[in-house]
């Protein structure tokens, strides 16, 4: 039982999103939502390997149809962009493995963001791209990260 509860102890820590994270996330989400072709989820569980969770995936708006009487823990749909974001407790490289088995499983790009250095590592399928603090776009989805970061 003492196991088991350091365990969840131990998975807690490694994934405890910070204030920045949170910030971050919110002012992406923002300028997300600024296109109306598509539709930013946080924290939608993907319905690869055991289940993948990106802090926010992004489809196109007619892809997404929930049914509020049956819910979808592990979604099938593969989003056309995947974002993440690092929080203090997080590693970047535990983030750029996640980026390439999200590519790996199909989806289309994932952008890692970077917060101290404020840097934008963006995986496809046939590159990884670093970017710092401007506008980042894949996909036709595009963020202005100096909008975020200043």
């Amino acid at each position: 039982m003492l196991a088991e509860l350091e365990a969840e102890t131990t998975i807690e820590e490694k994934e405890m999103p910070s204030l920045n994270h949170s910030y971050i996330c919110l002012q992406v989400i923002r300028q997300l939502l600024e296109n109306p072709e598509i539709e930013p989820l946080p924290e939608l569980t993907l319905a690869i390997e055991n289940g993948i969770t990106p802090d926010i995936c992004v489809y196109p708006k007619a892809k997404i149809k929930p049914n509020f009487r049956r819910d979808i823990t592990k979604f099938p749909e593969l989003p056309i962009l995947a974002i993440e974001v690092i929080s203090a407790s997080q590693n970047i490289q535990d983030l750029l493995v996640k980026a390439d088995q999200l590519v790996a499983h199909g989806v289309k790009a994932v952008w890692t963001i970077e917060p101290f250095t404020n840097t934008i590592f963006v995986t496809t399928r046939d590159n990884e791209v670093k970017y710092t603090n401007e506008v980042v776009e894949s996909e036709g989805i595009t963020i202005d990260f100096k909008r975020i970061f200043g």
